[in-house]
């Protein structure tokens, strides 16, 4: 009996990945006995169609914008439309809006992770540049189901957070160039898929709830299995974060599904404070321009006392706007720097 072989390739990229991903398309022959699942990180105002036809122009295989529940051919990439999750279920696609995984729509770990529940030994994860964590949950579910793991080396990437984070957590089979990925796949893709080798039950199972939630087809029932409940809440949502043990990657889950590793629960808990702080700032301004104004009306009554005090509680306020706007734009040139580091790291 012939055995399956590596058919199906699952790309996830972000920042820098564009230009890296016509670059492996380049190489790739017609013929190619395997289908191309690709993940960028994109804005809600992108435009997949535009750089799909990016990638056809240096491309000998058939790229092409995927639909929902669209049958999985080979010799085809199929590319995620822009604001939406793109899933793999057997023999056919399923592109769904769904809640946020590490803060991003489209997301890269539902389709690593929905790729090595239907496919088990037969996935090939591919992770290029990009900032942050997202892949690395789901290039772990594609390792523990069998399948076969590539990054990009991070010397090259133009952003290394995401292969260096996979390198971190996973024993990665091959970490190459851009370059070399093209001849490594084409050797990949006859390497007949293990016959041993069993997709673990919490990767079916954290793919079947996620599909349901991405599908809005039902709830998590069933949240002992998720691992225990934390002590966090969802940033996005407010609701309970249960802390997904099972692996070697920790991760947080919550009731409607948003996902969050521990770096992008951070980031999305920066942004919530800031977001708070900002609001507080508003109405502690409002406040003391009331109480300014206030001030101004009872001295011109010849209230002098009260005109006195409502002026001072309203330096107080000063004071404390003063500290909060200190430490939003402390925060915001941080983030620059950040930015400008990543940029000359590049």
């Amino acid at each position: 009996m012939k055995l399956p072989h590596h058919d199906i390739i699952v790309i996830g990229t972000s920042a820098g990945g564009m230009a890296v991903l016509c670059e492996l398309m380049e190489q790739l022959p017609a013929d190619l006995p395997a289908s191309i699942f690709i993940v960028q990180h994109l804005a809600r105002n992108s435009n997949s169609d535009v750089l799909v036809d990016r990638l056809n122009k240096t491309s000998k295989l058939i790229c092409q914008v995927a639909a929902h529940e669209q049958t999985i051919e080979h010799g085809n990439v199929y590319f995620v439309p822009q604001d939406h999750h793109l899933l793999l279920q057997k023999g056919r696609m399923l592109v769904t809006k769904g809640p946020r995984e590490n803060l991003f729509r489209p997301a890269i770990d539902p389709l690593f992770r929905s790729a090595a529940a239907a496919y088990g030994p037969r996935v090939i994860g591919i992770v290029l540049t990009g900032m942050l964590q997202d892949g690395t949950v789901g290039m772990e579910m594609i390792k523990r189901s069998g399948g076969i793991t590539l990054v990009q080396h991070p010397e090259e990437a133009e952003y290394p957070d995401m292969p260096l984070s996979v390198l971190n957590e996973i024993e990665v089979d091959y970490v190459v160039s851009v370059a070399e990925m093209g001849q490594l796949l084409q050797e990949l893709v006859f390497v007949p898929a293990s016959s041993s080798a069993e997709v673990p039950e919490d990767v079916t199972y954290e793919a079947t709830i996620a599909e349901r939630l991405m599908l809005d087809t039902g709830e998590i029932e069933d949240t002992e299995l998720m691992g225990p409940r934390s002590q966090f809440s969802c940033p996005s949502c407010g609701g309970a974060l249960w802390e997904v043990t099972k692996g070697n990657v920790t991760h947080f889950r919550c009731h409607v599904g948003h996902a969050f590793t521990p770096d992008a629960y951070l980031n999305a808990n920066v942004e919530s404070i800031e977001e708070t702080l900002w609001i507080a700032m508003r109405m502690l301004e409002e406040r003391r321009t009331m109480l300014s104004a206030l001030a101004d009306q009872d001295k011109r009554k010849g209230h002098n006392t009260w005109s006195e005090a409502q002026e001072e509680r309203a330096q107080e306020l000063k004071q404390h706007i003063a500290r909060i706007r200190h430490l939003l734009m402390a925060n915001a040139n941080a983030r620059h720097r950040h930015d400008a580091e990543e940029k000359e790291v590049g």
